[in-house]
């Protein structure tokens, strides 16, 4: 049975998730959003006011918490 890559990066981000936990992600976020206001400063009030990417499913949702 063929696994897609979508499917592949799916399972590898669960398995992350529930060995490292949610506070990995927020850290790695972090990082990655102070990496991209210095790449492009002052871009990230112009991409929010148009709305921004769309919402994906939350870490809660998959890991079966509340959103907080």
């Amino acid at each position: 049975m063929a696994v897609t890559v979508n499917e592949a990066g799916r399972k590898g981000g669960l398995t992350v998730l529930h060995n490292r936990g949610r506070a990995f992600y927020s850290r790695i976020g972090r990082i990655g959003q102070a990496v991209m206001r210095q790449r492009y400063p002052g871009m990230a009030t112009v991409w929010g006011k148009k709305g921004g990417r769309p919402r994906k499913i939350s870490l809660g949702g998959i890991m079966g918490e509340k959103d907080k």
